[in-house]
Protein backbone atom coordinates (compact mmCIF):
# COMPACT_ATOMS: atom_id res chain seq x y z
CA UNK A 1 0.00 0.00 0.00
CA UNK A 2 1.56 3.57 -0.92
CA UNK A 3 2.67 5.81 1.91
CA UNK A 4 0.51 9.43 1.96
CA UNK A 5 3.56 10.69 0.39
CA UNK A 6 3.91 8.09 -2.84
CA UNK A 7 2.40 8.69 -5.88
CA UNK A 8 -0.38 5.87 -6.82
CA UNK A 9 1.23 2.84 -8.39
CA UNK A 10 -1.03 -0.04 -10.22
CA UNK A 11 -3.08 -1.19 -13.32
CA UNK A 12 -5.44 1.78 -12.64
CA UNK A 13 -3.41 4.84 -12.10
CA UNK A 14 -0.59 4.23 -14.55
CA UNK A 15 -2.54 3.79 -17.71
CA UNK A 16 -4.35 7.54 -17.08
CA UNK A 17 -1.55 9.00 -16.04
CA UNK A 18 0.20 7.71 -19.43
CA UNK A 19 -3.31 9.06 -21.09
CA UNK A 20 -3.48 12.49 -18.97
CA UNK A 21 -2.62 14.32 -21.61
CA UNK A 22 -5.11 13.08 -24.11
CA UNK A 23 -7.76 13.98 -21.78
CA UNK A 24 -6.66 17.14 -21.08
CA UNK A 25 -7.05 18.21 -25.10
CA UNK A 26 -11.52 17.57 -25.43
CA UNK A 27 -10.84 17.93 -29.03
CA UNK A 28 -7.92 15.56 -29.56
CA UNK A 29 -10.25 12.79 -27.80
CA UNK A 30 -13.42 13.47 -29.61
CA UNK A 31 -11.11 12.36 -32.87
CA UNK A 32 -9.39 9.40 -31.22
CA UNK A 33 -13.07 8.47 -30.51
CA UNK A 34 -14.33 8.86 -34.05
CA UNK A 35 -11.07 6.53 -34.71
CA UNK A 36 -11.95 3.93 -32.50
CA UNK A 37 -15.81 3.72 -33.42
CA UNK A 38 -14.06 3.39 -37.29
CA UNK A 39 -12.00 0.82 -36.20
CA UNK A 40 -14.51 -1.03 -34.42
CA UNK A 41 -16.88 -1.24 -37.33
CA UNK A 42 -13.63 -2.01 -39.81
CA UNK A 43 -13.43 -5.08 -37.17
CA UNK A 44 -16.79 -5.99 -37.13
CA UNK A 45 -16.76 -6.09 -41.05
CA UNK A 46 -13.61 -8.22 -40.92
CA UNK A 47 -15.66 -10.96 -38.65
CA UNK A 48 -18.92 -10.79 -40.26
CA UNK A 49 -18.44 -14.10 -42.24
CA UNK A 50 -17.51 -16.14 -38.90
CA UNK A 51 -19.84 -14.73 -36.63
CA UNK A 52 -23.73 -15.74 -36.70
CA UNK A 53 -26.18 -13.80 -36.68
CA UNK A 54 -27.22 -11.88 -33.34
CA UNK A 55 -24.24 -10.11 -32.92
CA UNK A 56 -24.27 -6.53 -34.48
CA UNK A 57 -22.07 -4.83 -31.35
CA UNK A 58 -19.88 -7.41 -30.25
CA UNK A 59 -16.84 -4.88 -31.20
CA UNK A 60 -18.45 -1.59 -30.37
CA UNK A 61 -18.91 -2.50 -26.60
CA UNK A 62 -15.39 -2.80 -25.85
CA UNK A 63 -14.39 0.32 -28.32
CA UNK A 64 -17.06 2.18 -25.84
CA UNK A 65 -15.46 0.83 -22.78
CA UNK A 66 -11.28 1.54 -23.47
CA UNK A 67 -12.33 5.23 -25.08
CA UNK A 68 -14.27 5.91 -22.14
CA UNK A 69 -11.85 4.50 -19.29
CA UNK A 70 -8.45 6.13 -21.30
CA UNK A 71 -10.13 9.59 -22.92
CA UNK A 72 -13.00 10.06 -20.30
CA UNK A 73 -16.37 11.07 -20.34
CA UNK A 74 -17.37 13.01 -23.43
CA UNK A 75 -14.87 10.49 -25.97
CA UNK A 76 -16.96 7.76 -24.75
CA UNK A 77 -20.48 8.88 -25.69
CA UNK A 78 -19.06 9.69 -28.88
CA UNK A 79 -17.76 6.57 -29.35
CA UNK A 80 -21.36 4.70 -28.31
CA UNK A 81 -23.71 7.07 -30.37
CA UNK A 82 -21.35 6.32 -33.57
CA UNK A 83 -21.13 2.91 -32.58
CA UNK A 84 -24.85 2.14 -32.08
CA UNK A 85 -25.85 3.80 -35.61
CA UNK A 86 -23.20 2.05 -37.37
CA UNK A 87 -24.70 -1.36 -35.74
CA UNK A 88 -28.58 -0.18 -36.62
CA UNK A 89 -26.94 0.79 -40.44
CA UNK A 90 -25.36 -2.31 -41.45
CA UNK A 91 -25.96 -4.78 -38.87
CA UNK A 92 -29.37 -4.37 -37.92
CA UNK A 93 -32.67 -6.22 -39.82
CA UNK A 94 -33.35 -4.67 -42.49
CA UNK A 95 -29.44 -3.99 -43.02
CA UNK A 96 -28.07 -0.84 -45.09
CA UNK A 97 -30.78 1.07 -43.83
CA UNK A 98 -32.08 2.97 -40.67
CA UNK A 99 -35.62 0.95 -40.98
CA UNK A 100 -36.64 0.02 -37.86
CA UNK A 101 -38.96 -2.93 -36.58
CA UNK A 102 -40.03 -4.57 -33.38
CA UNK A 103 -36.57 -6.64 -32.46
CA UNK A 104 -34.20 -3.96 -34.02
CA UNK A 105 -35.79 -1.26 -31.47
CA UNK A 106 -35.49 -3.90 -28.53
CA UNK A 107 -31.97 -4.47 -29.85
CA UNK A 108 -31.05 -0.93 -29.77
CA UNK A 109 -32.73 -0.06 -26.12
CA UNK A 110 -30.54 -3.60 -25.42
CA UNK A 111 -27.45 -1.59 -26.32
CA UNK A 112 -28.24 1.66 -25.28
CA UNK A 113 -29.14 0.24 -21.58
CA UNK A 114 -25.20 -1.74 -21.98
CA UNK A 115 -22.92 1.28 -23.17
CA UNK A 116 -24.82 3.53 -20.42
CA UNK A 117 -23.86 1.60 -17.79
CA UNK A 118 -20.60 1.01 -19.04
CA UNK A 119 -20.35 4.78 -19.69
CA UNK A 120 -21.72 5.59 -15.89
CA UNK A 121 -19.82 3.18 -13.78
CA UNK A 122 -16.21 4.15 -15.45
CA UNK A 123 -16.73 7.62 -14.97
CA UNK A 124 -18.10 6.76 -11.28
CA UNK A 125 -14.85 5.00 -11.13
CA UNK A 126 -13.04 8.14 -12.95
CA UNK A 127 -14.12 10.62 -10.36
CA UNK A 128 -13.79 8.40 -6.68
CA UNK A 129 -10.03 7.74 -8.38
CA UNK A 130 -9.38 11.64 -8.71
CA UNK A 131 -11.10 12.37 -5.43
CA UNK A 132 -8.97 9.51 -4.01
CA UNK A 133 -5.42 11.20 -5.89
CA UNK A 134 -6.56 14.87 -4.14
CA UNK A 135 -6.84 13.54 -0.90
CA UNK A 136 -3.31 11.58 -1.29
CA UNK A 137 -2.01 14.64 -2.58
CA UNK A 138 -3.62 16.40 0.50
CA UNK A 139 -2.18 13.84 2.82
CA UNK A 140 1.10 14.35 1.16
CA UNK A 141 0.83 18.50 2.23
CA UNK A 142 -0.33 17.41 5.60
CA UNK A 143 2.76 15.13 6.16
CA UNK A 144 5.04 17.47 4.46
CA UNK A 145 3.83 20.53 6.86
CA UNK A 146 3.58 18.44 10.02
CA UNK A 147 7.61 17.00 9.05
CA UNK A 148 8.55 20.67 8.67
CA UNK A 149 6.72 21.79 11.55
CA UNK A 150 8.60 19.05 13.88
CA UNK A 151 11.64 19.80 12.61
CA UNK A 152 10.89 23.79 13.56
CA UNK A 153 10.18 22.73 16.45
CA UNK A 154 13.48 21.03 17.04
CA UNK A 155 15.35 23.76 15.62
CA UNK A 156 12.98 26.61 17.79
CA UNK A 157 14.11 24.16 21.22
CA UNK A 158 17.55 24.09 20.55
CA UNK A 159 18.18 28.01 19.83
CA UNK A 160 15.76 28.14 23.02
CA UNK A 161 18.35 26.47 25.47
CA UNK A 162 21.20 27.90 23.38
CA UNK A 163 19.89 31.73 24.64
CA UNK A 164 19.00 30.54 27.92
CA UNK A 165 22.27 29.48 28.35
CA UNK A 166 24.11 32.43 27.08
CA UNK A 167 21.66 34.17 28.96
CA UNK A 168 22.91 32.61 32.74
CA UNK A 169 26.38 32.59 31.13
CA UNK A 170 25.86 36.57 31.09
CA UNK A 171 24.72 36.87 34.16
CA UNK A 172 27.01 34.77 36.09
CA UNK A 173 30.11 37.35 34.56
CA UNK A 174 27.93 40.43 35.71
CA UNK A 175 27.52 38.94 39.34
CA UNK A 176 30.45 38.35 40.42
CA UNK A 177 31.20 37.19 44.19
CA UNK A 178 28.23 40.13 45.04
CA UNK A 179 25.41 37.54 46.35
CA UNK A 180 22.69 40.42 46.01
CA UNK A 181 24.02 40.84 42.68
CA UNK A 182 23.18 37.42 42.28
CA UNK A 183 19.49 37.77 43.72
CA UNK A 184 19.10 40.72 41.48
CA UNK A 185 20.66 38.57 38.19
CA UNK A 186 18.41 35.31 39.08
CA UNK A 187 15.20 37.40 39.63
CA UNK A 188 16.14 39.44 35.77
CA UNK A 189 17.21 35.74 34.52
CA UNK A 190 13.37 34.28 35.47
CA UNK A 191 11.50 37.54 34.55
CA UNK A 192 13.32 37.08 30.55
CA UNK A 193 12.39 33.32 30.78
CA UNK A 194 9.15 33.96 31.68
CA UNK A 195 8.82 36.21 29.06
CA UNK A 196 10.29 33.84 26.28
CA UNK A 197 7.93 31.38 27.50
CA UNK A 198 5.17 33.99 27.19
CA UNK A 199 6.23 34.49 23.59
CA UNK A 200 6.42 31.46 22.15
CA UNK A 201 3.34 30.13 23.60
CA UNK A 202 1.90 32.83 21.64
CA UNK A 203 3.63 31.96 18.57
CA UNK A 204 2.82 28.54 18.53
CA UNK A 205 -0.73 28.87 19.39
CA UNK A 206 -2.86 27.91 16.21
CA UNK A 207 -4.96 30.38 16.86
CA UNK A 208 -2.70 33.16 16.30
CA UNK A 209 -0.88 31.69 12.98
CA UNK A 210 -3.23 34.70 10.98
CA UNK A 211 -3.10 36.66 13.35
CA UNK A 212 -1.86 40.35 12.22
CA UNK A 213 1.88 40.98 13.84
CA UNK A 214 0.26 44.77 15.03
CA UNK A 215 -2.21 42.69 17.13
CA UNK A 216 0.23 40.34 18.06
CA UNK A 217 2.70 42.62 19.34
CA UNK A 218 -0.14 44.85 21.00
CA UNK A 219 -1.28 41.52 22.82
CA UNK A 220 2.76 41.08 23.86
CA UNK A 221 3.18 44.21 24.96
CA UNK A 222 -0.09 44.15 27.32
CA UNK A 223 1.72 41.18 28.86
CA UNK A 224 4.65 42.98 29.37
CA UNK A 225 2.95 45.58 30.84
CA UNK A 226 1.14 43.01 33.25
CA UNK A 227 4.20 41.12 34.35
CA UNK A 228 6.34 44.28 35.64
CA UNK A 229 3.60 45.66 37.06
CA UNK A 230 3.68 49.20 35.45
CA UNK A 231 -0.34 49.60 35.51
CA UNK A 232 0.39 54.11 34.62
CA UNK A 233 1.87 53.39 31.06
CA UNK A 234 0.58 53.03 27.72
CA UNK A 235 1.94 50.95 24.79
CA UNK A 236 0.92 51.93 21.36
CA UNK A 237 1.71 49.77 18.60
CA UNK A 238 1.54 50.70 14.83
CA UNK A 239 2.58 47.92 12.69
CA UNK A 240 1.31 47.93 8.71
CA UNK A 241 -0.20 44.59 7.83
CA UNK A 242 2.82 42.87 6.74
CA UNK A 243 3.57 38.70 7.63
CA UNK A 244 7.41 37.31 8.49
CA UNK A 245 8.04 33.79 8.98
CA UNK A 246 7.91 32.04 11.98
CA UNK A 247 11.89 32.49 12.86
CA UNK A 248 11.92 35.96 11.96
CA UNK A 249 8.39 36.94 14.20
CA UNK A 250 10.14 35.29 17.15
CA UNK A 251 13.07 37.41 16.94
CA UNK A 252 11.20 40.50 16.71
CA UNK A 253 9.13 39.57 19.43
CA UNK A 254 12.24 39.00 21.62
CA UNK A 255 13.90 42.48 20.29
CA UNK A 256 11.05 44.27 21.07
CA UNK A 257 10.18 42.69 24.55
CA UNK A 258 14.12 43.59 25.60
CA UNK A 259 14.16 47.37 24.20
CA UNK A 260 10.04 47.76 26.11
CA UNK A 261 11.28 46.40 29.15
CA UNK A 262 14.33 48.63 29.24
CA UNK A 263 12.42 51.40 29.09
CA UNK A 264 10.10 50.37 31.63
CA UNK A 265 12.87 49.94 34.06
CA UNK A 266 14.71 52.54 33.34
CA UNK A 267 12.83 55.71 31.63
CA UNK A 268 10.15 55.69 34.28
CA UNK A 269 10.11 56.41 37.93
CA UNK A 270 7.47 54.26 39.70
CA UNK A 271 4.29 55.30 39.61
CA UNK A 272 4.59 57.55 36.72
CA UNK A 273 2.87 57.99 33.52
CA UNK A 274 4.28 57.23 30.29
CA UNK A 275 3.94 56.12 26.69
CA UNK A 276 6.02 53.46 24.96
CA UNK A 277 5.34 53.07 20.78
CA UNK A 278 6.44 50.66 18.77
CA UNK A 279 6.02 51.41 15.30
CA UNK A 280 7.31 49.45 11.99
CA UNK A 281 7.31 50.79 8.56
CA UNK A 282 8.36 50.31 5.49
CA UNK A 283 11.08 51.82 4.24
CA UNK A 284 11.18 50.46 0.87
CA UNK A 285 10.48 46.86 -0.79
CA UNK A 286 12.89 45.59 1.04
CA UNK A 287 13.77 47.56 3.98
CA UNK A 288 11.96 47.96 7.05
CA UNK A 289 12.50 50.33 10.14
CA UNK A 290 11.20 49.54 13.68
CA UNK A 291 11.26 52.09 16.38
CA UNK A 292 10.13 51.80 20.03
CA UNK A 293 9.89 55.49 21.44
CA UNK A 294 9.28 56.40 25.13
CA UNK A 295 8.59 59.58 26.62
CA UNK A 296 10.02 59.04 30.04
CA UNK A 297 13.72 59.95 30.58
CA UNK A 298 16.31 60.71 27.93
CA UNK A 299 19.18 58.37 27.35
CA UNK A 300 22.33 60.73 28.45
CA UNK A 301 23.93 62.32 25.33
CA UNK A 302 27.59 60.85 25.53
CA UNK A 303 25.67 56.98 26.08
CA UNK A 304 27.78 54.44 23.60
CA UNK A 305 25.92 50.86 23.05
CA UNK A 306 29.02 49.17 22.20
CA UNK A 307 30.68 50.49 25.73
CA UNK A 308 27.97 49.49 27.54
CA UNK A 309 28.20 46.86 30.28
CA UNK A 310 24.56 46.17 30.67
CA UNK A 311 23.05 42.98 29.64
CA UNK A 312 19.52 44.30 27.58
CA UNK A 313 21.75 46.08 25.48
CA UNK A 314 23.89 43.28 24.80
CA UNK A 315 20.62 40.95 23.99
CA UNK A 316 19.18 43.79 22.15
CA UNK A 317 22.39 43.94 19.67
CA UNK A 318 22.70 40.61 19.43
CA UNK A 319 19.00 40.05 18.40
CA UNK A 320 19.47 43.04 16.05
CA UNK A 321 22.25 41.48 14.24
CA UNK A 322 20.06 38.54 13.73
CA UNK A 323 17.23 40.17 11.67
CA UNK A 324 20.47 41.89 9.82
CA UNK A 325 19.96 45.34 11.24
CA UNK A 326 22.02 47.46 13.72
CA UNK A 327 20.40 49.11 16.77
CA UNK A 328 20.63 53.49 17.06
CA UNK A 329 19.88 55.39 20.08
CA UNK A 330 18.60 59.14 19.92
CA UNK A 331 17.79 61.36 23.17
CA UNK A 332 15.51 64.21 23.23
CA UNK A 333 11.95 63.57 24.82
CA UNK A 334 12.37 60.13 25.94
CA UNK A 335 14.46 57.51 24.02
CA UNK A 336 14.03 56.43 20.55
CA UNK A 337 15.62 53.29 19.47
CA UNK A 338 15.63 52.42 16.20
CA UNK A 339 16.59 49.39 14.01
CA UNK A 340 16.38 48.97 10.22
CA UNK A 341 16.78 45.31 9.25
CA UNK A 342 15.93 43.54 5.70
CA UNK A 343 12.30 42.12 4.85
CA UNK A 344 13.48 38.99 4.92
Amino acid sequence: MPSSGSTPRGWYWTPLRATARLRAHPWLGEVIAVSAAGAALALRFSLNHVLPAGFPYLTFFPAVILTTFFLGLRPGITCAVLGGIASWYFFLTPVDSFGIDGQAALALVFYAFIVSADIALIHIMHEAGERLSREREVSADLYEQQRTMFQELQHRVANNMQFVAALLHLQKRKVGNDPAAALAALDDARVRLETISRIHRRLYDPTNIERPVGRYLQELCADLLDATGAQNIVCLVDVPAIRFDLTRLTTLSLLVVEVVTNALKHAFAPGERGTVTVRLEQLDPSRLRLTIADDGRSILADFDPSTSKSLGFRISQGLAAQLGGAMSYAGGVGTTVTVDFAVG
